[in-house]
């Protein structure tokens, strides 16, 4: 760290004062799975049920993020790193202000998402993996994206020719292939409600 900088977390108000007032346990739920495979359609529809229930919440998307706060990365290894690390980071700060934070990135490997844990912290990062195949997210192709990739559009595209590795130990995994959006819905208020609400 420069000789020049010199953090106050230790002197500024901690974040349980920052829950206590809020009523409610920060945490990061951290949704990952191919694209199209409904991380981003969850994460909001688990973000609309909180704030009905009066529960702070901000999500962070793929999308959002890389119009504004990542704008100048690009898709390179060694950016799509960088883009998790920042993400990972400013999430922290949402903890430690007692919010809950929906983060909703394809992250693709257990290293960029083990880096995300290891900056927001083991115990308050809840991995969801949503399980869908890489047929089943062509076949709804979205955004698109998939009949880019596989006219060769697109480069370096996950689940194609770039990798994903399945979360072996994720907190909640949700197959949206088998589950229909409002079963997948429900039990991820139904697992979250009780872990962010204090008593």
């Amino acid at each position: 760290m420069p000789t020049n900088i010199h953090p106050v977390f230790e002197k500024a108000l901690g974040r349980e004062a920052r829950e206590r007032i809020l009523g409610q346990n920060g945490m990061v739920i951290w949704f990952t799975g191919l694209s199209g495979s409904g991380k981003s359609t969850l994460a909001i529809d688990l973000e609309k049920r909180l704030n009905k229930n009066e529960v702070m919440t901000m999500m962070l998307d793929g999308d959002n993020v890389r119009i504004g706060l990542n704008s100048n990365l690009g898709f390179s290894d060694e950016d799509r790193t960088e883009n998790i690390r920042r993400i990972a980071e400013v999430s922290k700060l949402f903890v430690d202000a007692g919010i809950v934070t929906l983060c909703s990135f394809v992250s693709p490997t257990i290293e960029i998402r083990d880096q995300a844990r290891g900056i927001i912290g083991d115990k308050d990062f809840k991995e969801i993996y949503v399980n869908a195949s890489f047929e089943a997210c062509a076949k709804r192709d979205v955004k698109g994206l998939y009949k880019k990739a596989l006219n060769g559009d697109i480069k370096g595209f996950t689940g194609l020719d770039a990798p994903f590795d399945p979360p072996t130990n994720p907190f909640l995994e949700l197959n949206t292939e088998e589950q229909s959006p409002e079963q997948s819905g429900d039990e991820l208020f139904n697992v979250f409600f009780p872990l962010v609400r204090k008593k």
